[in-house]
């Protein structure tokens, strides 16, 4: 992705996690994840992952 894209996925953020919409927007800074509902106990150094469909297409650890 580019700086100013946006891309809707889903991303699970705990093992084993049911799937989660989100939508990915990605800046100059880094990439920004914001969830459809509100998501609890995200923690700095877990890792994200978003996937397409059945696929994991991304990864990155929280900050």
């Amino acid at each position: 992705m580019k700086p100013g894209e946006t891309k809707e996925c889903n991303v699970r953020i705990r093992y084993r996690q049911t799937l989660q919409k989100a939508t990915l927007r990605m800046f100059d800074e880094g990439l920004y994840i914001t969830f459809d509902e509100l998501q609890r106990g995200i923690a700095p150094g877990q890792f994200a992952a978003w996937y397409y469909e059945d696929e994991v297409v991304g990864s990155g650890v929280i900050g």
